[in-house]
């Protein structure tokens, strides 16, 4: 169901080459910069004060065999381009093979007709008016990532919103925006998010959830303006746009869409409650596509048929996802993200209060370019930014805010941000369009929030 895109491929960067460029610079990286390492605690975090520099073997034998010991680095090889990435798919794996059953599962529910059938029944109930269907979609879909962590979930929308939004006359970008403007601006809020927050505030020394008065208003402020930025694509991409009759669904669809709305809930319970992972959620979408098959009245062959073809349409967003898990592999395997975490922090010491909380952000937005997955970053870098934060008089609960928005800021644009690529393949949009289109609101966000986290740390939130 996702939408072709024309594309000048003489223009247009493709994904896999932008990850492979990624994995060529994460490469070079290692034979730069020097290797050390922090003592960790048996969860992962690091121990602030315990980083030593590790001897490093640059040598002709580096250039193909030699692999990193505890007291001793070798930066990463050449052959590493074609290594990391069977390594990387594997780490990601249960994400991988999530992303292909949803696909499957969304061959089904293609198959069906059901998704047609209550897209022009909504369209004809909203008179075909984008103007009301995407601030409703948005707000919706960003109160899911920011009180709940949803973000990988919302790979499920994702062709049913570009249909929709085809159907209201706009372009694939404008349906787009939709889920990922809200989802991103969700994350960067993260009222109650409890995938960072139960890992990036307890670090801090503070309580889970607390806090959350100033990041709630954060998080409506910015999604207004995100709002209003899709809106403005919208009516550049406007065309004319005839609602039809607004004819009662079949029984079949509607059991079909009953399922899918059940499942959105039980996604979100699972998710919060039963602590769903990429394995549970990968499982559920194969019984969610055997439902709805049978719901629809498809056979057994029809139903396998479109299960198979809905996952060939998500192979491109899996590779990317392994493809980025690469690129950490490489980075961890030279012994160099802790001595980035390290001399950034360094830099931070000694400036005026205000500054340093500036930096924070700053260290974070760096970092996130490096790490995508917010929860290993916080395990890294947390546990070395709060006592430099606190040495400078900024609370841990502000530390935690300039996570959030360093985290979220550069997971907007990220060309390393596995999910963000999962996003464009699944919709079939350029990375190139997406970036020219999210830029400016990025420009304007970045500024709104070195403002927030000012205002943070002169009230000592």
């Amino acid at each position: 169901m996702a939408m072709s895109v024309p594309l000048n491929r003489r223009r247009t960067l493709d994904p896999v080459v932008m990850m492979v460029g990624a994995l060529a610079l994460a490469i070079v990286l290692t034979w730069i910069i020097p290797s050390g390492a922090y003592r960790r605690l048996p969860n992962g975090d690091a121990v602030p004060g315990t980083y030593h520099a590790i001897p490093k073997v640059r040598s002709v034998a580096a250039l193909w065999a030699a692999k990193s010991t505890e007291k001793l680095a070798a930066p990463a090889s050449p052959i590493a381009l074609v290594t990391a990435l069977p390594t990387g798919m594997a780490r990601q794996a249960g994400l991988i093979f999530m992303i292909m059953f949803l696909g499957g599962m969304f061959g089904v529910l293609r198959a069906s007709g059901a998704v047609e059938a209550a897209i022009e029944r909504m369209v004809s109930l909203s008179g075909g008016r984008a103007a009301v269907v995407a601030p409703c979609l948005m707000i919706a879909i960003s109160a899911g990532s920011s009180f709940l962590g949803l973000i990988s979930e919302y790979l499920l929308i994702i062709p049913i919103v570009l249909a929709l939004a085809a159907r209201l006359g706009r372009g694939v970008l404008f349906g787009f925006a939709i889920v990922t403007v809200a989802a991103k601006i969700g994350y960067l809020g993260s009222v109650t998010n409890p995938v960072i927050l139960m890992v990036a505030q307890p670090i801090a020394g503070v309580p889970v959830f607390s806090g959350f008065s100033l990041r709630l208003a954060m998080w409506m402020g910015f999604l207004v303006l995100g709002i209003g930025v899709v809106l403005r694509e919208g009516r550049a991409e406007l065309h004319a746009v005839v609602p039809g009759p607004a004819s009662a669904l079949s029984a079949r669809h509607l059991a079909i869409v009953g399922l899918v709305c059940a499942s959105v809930a039980l996604i979100i319970y699972g998710s919060a409650e039963w602590h769903w992972r990429d394995a549970q959620f990968g499982a559920f979408y194969l019984a969610l596509a055997v439902a709805v098959g049978v719901a629809g009245g498809m056979s057994a062959g029809r139903i396998a048929h479109a299960l198979v073809e809905g996952m060939k349409s998500m192979v491109l967003a899996g590779f990317l996802v392994g493809m980025a898990g690469a690129v950490e592999v490489v980075l961890t395997e030279g012994r160099i993200l802790d001595p980035i975490v390290h001399g950034l922090a360094s830099l931070s010491e000694g400036l005026p209060r205000v500054l340093v909380g500036e930096a924070l952000v700053l260290i974070e937005m760096v970092l996130t370019f490096l790490i995508p997955s917010a929860s290993a970053k916080a395990a890294l870098s947390m546990p070395i930014l709060v006592p430099i934060a606190r040495m400078a008089g900024i609370s841990g609960q502000t530390t935690v805010l300039a996570f959030l928005l360093g985290n979220g800021l550069v997971n907007m644009v990220s060309p390393t941000s596995g999910m963000l690529l999962a996003y464009l393949a699944t919709a079939n949009l350029p990375f190139s369009t997406w970036f020219r289109f999210i830029l400016p609101l990025f420009g304007l966000l970045t500024i709104l929030a070195f403002v927030v986290i000012g205002f943070a740390v002169h009230i000592g939130y």
